[in-house]
């Protein structure tokens, strides 16, 4: 990127709001997959028209924009692979409205989603979506990539509250989708195309939510079993009963790297747990409670049932169930980590396979996450330094999505493609669906300028992700 285009980009949003300052594009050269890619610059644009205006000088000029939230992606999304420009959106950050009485809400996509969720919570609201980086990812990063989080097994995710959009395109023109309203089908639905394209398609500049009525009760149980597969059959069972917020599953050594941030001490022959959020009024909590004790009780395999004494005991166990990504490093000073999906009802042997598969290539695979929608977060630990276990998690990363792909499953619940998974898209993806999907890419950036080089990236250039 030469002086004369740098100079046009800071014309457009001020000098002090671009930089190519070596020790700056280190801070946006990496994200969540540990990967990492210098860009020639970085921009921080505040409004629709600057990044409009971007877009142009981008598209004439030919260089790449990199759009980026908070950087917490998993897959290598927000990664310059190409150079470029990176588009970070931390200036577009506020919450524009918030309409009670039509439960809806207008933000820009650089809104922390704690934030918005503590904001809309104090006007009696909810938004739902809750990936474990809540406290530090941004709406828009979770629009990008679909995120979903523990409670998508009741109330869906990302996707399911974005009621429209408005967007940039390649060109820099400015495009609006969606509605304000509980239905409408006037056209095509650029909103759900927009949704979980990862910056490939559009640049994201507002978002219109859907909002729900705060649940005014809640309570936590914790299931603990004495088998794995105790503890991933129940999971059906449970499901057929009721539909809790959240039912969260970890394996025995998921348990061992967290076993400090649990507010008590756990059995000996605990080798699973499942972690169980009921919502709703307090009557309706108090009734589900009920019924889940009744279910669960005396069945084989469960070592104690313990429901939280209070909000402090149940928030000290999310604290351990989000503490599990970065705990892992505790194991092995590196990861693949994946997070595929089955039917729920799979899930016994979707673990029963990683059992197998860690005794077959001699690595720790620990098993964890969502287990009420079948997203299971599979954490192959390694050395990558060790050209074995480099070599045989990589081995691991294919048996794994062809295994979940035989069980009607999908290879990413809500981290995306990227880079990292691009490799595998077309095992997924049939040869019409994708080229489809490459038709509409070329149909809305021609010159290959948002974005590149993710989702479709050539199988040769990409293994398996490593953090």
């Amino acid at each position: 990127m030469d002086k004369r285009t740098l100079k046009k980009l800071a014309a457009i949003v001020g000098p002090d709001h671009l930089t190519t300052a070596r020790e700056d594009l280190l801070c946006y050269s990496y994200d969540g997959s540990a990967l990492e890619y210098l860009p020639a610059a970085v921009i921080f644009p505040a409004s629709t028209a600057e990044v409009g205006a971007i877009m142009r000088l981008a598209s004439t000029e030919r260089f790449a924009v990199v759009p980026r939230g908070a950087g917490t992606g998993m897959t290598g999304g927000a990664l310059p692979v190409e150079g470029g420009l990176v588009m970070a959106m931390s200036r577009l950050n506020r919450i524009i409205e918030i309409d009670r009485d039509n439960q809806i809400a207008v933000v820009e996509p650089g809104v922390i989603t704690g934030r918005f969720q503590e904001e809309v919570e104090r006007l009696g609201l909810f938004y739902p979506p809750d990936p474990a980086s809540r406290k530090f990812c941004t709406i828009g990063g979770n629009v990008g990539e679909c995120a979903g989080g523990p409670r998508a097994v009741k109330y869906g995710v990302t996707r399911d509250y974005v009621l429209g959009l408005e967007a940039v395109l390649a060109d820099g023109r400015i495009i609006k989708t969606g509605v304000r309203t509980a239905k409408g089908v006037a056209g095509y639905d650029l909103t759900r195309l927009l949704v979980g394209s990862e910056g490939t398609l559009a640049i994201i500049t507002k978002i219109t939510l859907r909002l729900l009525a705060r649940p005014t009760a809640s309570t936590t149980f914790l299931l603990l079993f004495d088998t794995i597969h105790s503890a991933t059959g129940m999971v059906g069972t449970i499901l057929s009963n009721l539909t809790p917020c959240t039912l969260e599953y970890m394996d025995r050594t998921a348990l061992r790297v967290v076993a400090g941030n649990i507010p008590f001490k756990l059995p000996e022959n605990t080798e699973a747990l499942l972690l169980v959020e009921l919502d709703g009024n307090p009557r309706v909590v108090e009734i589900q409670a009920e019924e889940l004790t009744g279910i669960v009780e005396n069945r084989p395999g469960l070592l104690e049932i313990r429901r939280a004494g209070n909000q402090a005991e149940a928030e000290r166990l999310w604290e351990a169930r989000r503490a599990i990504s970065p705990s892992t490093f505790k194991l092995k000073p590196h990861k693949i980590g994946e997070d595929v999906v089955v039917p729920r009802t799979r899930i016994p042997e979707l673990v029963r396979f990683t059992e197998e598969l860690a005794a077959e290539l001699d690595l720790i695979i620990l098993t964890f996450g969502h287990a009420g929608d079948g997203n299971i977060h599979v954490n192959i630990m390694l050395d990558r330094d060790n050209p074995r276990e480099l070599a045989a998690g990589r081995t691991a990363t294919h048996r794994l999505f062809e295994a979940v792909l035989k069980m009607d499953g999908t290879i990413t619940g809500e981290h995306g493609i990227g880079i990292t998974k691009a490799a595998f898209l077309d095992h997924e993806i049939d040869p019409p669906s994708l080229a489809v999907m490459q038709a509409i890419k070329q149909a809305l950036d021609p010159l290959n300028i948002l974005n590149p080089g993710k989702i479709f990236r050539p199988a040769a250039n990409r293994s398996a992700g490593i953090a």
